[in-house]
């Protein structure tokens, strides 16, 4: 229990300082070259809190278990939507420009229901995740080859000093430093739940669902809360977006082109009910440009449905 205790004591503060490293560096960056938050968000944030179900899935494909790389991918999609965007907007509101949302949004719809039709008749062969790979690259040429007026200077108080006024390598250095705090101190954090709740009795039903399917969205919710808590909810929105898209034409199109997958489970409801949640945030984004704690609610609600009924099944 005591060493369960120093694992809580230790993953904390990398939790707390790895989401403001991301977040200040990845605002610097955005900066210096003149990108939108929200792209900064999409890509190299999402880019990083994707990488653990990356190397999840790989490894999956490899074993022979193709359920587990294909539920990988639905379950995260699904918690980044109704946990990580429902659980920043109850406590801090997440605004986004019409605009934005109108250039950004179809990228996600395209690979949501991309996958769903992919996958419907439980197969990804060696062809479709290539396509998959292929239109990554196209999202990230898309991305990064379009300028904006820079960021400015308004935010340059709420930053954190160490670092600021350095050079873009600094503040990738800054980055990459914050995205392996954040997944160590989400690790030590599960493993630390873990330990303490088996130690009180707690089932492992009750675990799974709770401290582990927490613990692997801590990442997204602490990098998404520390851009709300700054004024960029464009960074926040923008690293779910990326986070989903990443994980479908990245992770399913990585593991598919390493071993192509043959699914032996009716994943049907689960393919139905990302797409249906995906909308569902678009529609409550486009009623006032934002995600307030009315939205919060409903999404968290959605999510945690979908849990339950996950469960009786």
């Amino acid at each position: 229990m005591l060493m369960h205790l120093l694992f809580l004591a230790i993953g904390l503060p990398l939790l707390f300082y790895g989401g403001d490293f991301l977040v200040s560096g990845s605002i610097r960056i955005s900066r210096q070259l003149n990108i939108s938050p929200f792209i900064i968000g999409a890509t190299v944030i999402g880019f990083g809190t994707s990488a653990p179900e990356l190397a999840v899935s790989i490894l999956a494909a490899l074993a022979g278990a193709p359920e587990l790389a294909m539920g990988n991918v639905i379950g995260s999609n699904i918690a980044n939507v109704g946990l990580v965007l429902g659980l920043t907007s109850l406590l801090i509101p997440l605004t986004i420009s019409r605009d934005r949302l109108r250039q950004e949004a179809p990228a996600l719809v395209f690979a949501t229901f991309l996958i769903a039709v992919l996958a419907w008749d439980l197969k990804l062969n060696r062809f479709e995740a290539v396509a998959m790979v292929v239109l990554l690259a196209a999202y990230l040429w898309r991305a990064f080859n379009k300028k904006e007026e820079p960021l400015g200077e308004v935010f340059e108080e709420e930053e954190i000093r160490w670092l600021s006024g350095k050079g873009l390598a600094a503040q990738w250095v800054l980055v990459i430093l914050g995205l392996s705090m954040l997944v160590m101190g989400a690790k030590l954090l599960v493993d630390s739940g873990v330990g303490i709740t088996r130690a009180l009795g707690v089932s492992e039903w009750l675990i799974g669902i709770s401290i582990i399917a927490v613990g692997t969205s801590l990442p997204e919710i602490v990098s998404s809360l520390m851009a709300a808590k700054r004024g960029q909810g464009e960074i926040a929105i923008g690293n779910v977006f990326g986070s989903n898209i990443f994980n479908i034409l990245m992770v399913l199109g990585i593991a598919g082109t390493v071993h192509p997958l043959h699914i032996r489970e009716p994943i049907h409801p689960d393919l139905l009910f990302t797409t249906g949640l995906t909308c569902l945030l678009l529609v409550l984004i486009c009623l006032e440009n934002c995600l307030k704690r009315r939205d919060g609610i409903i999404l968290l609600t959605c999510y945690l449905s979908y849990m339950v009924l996950k469960s009786m099944l």
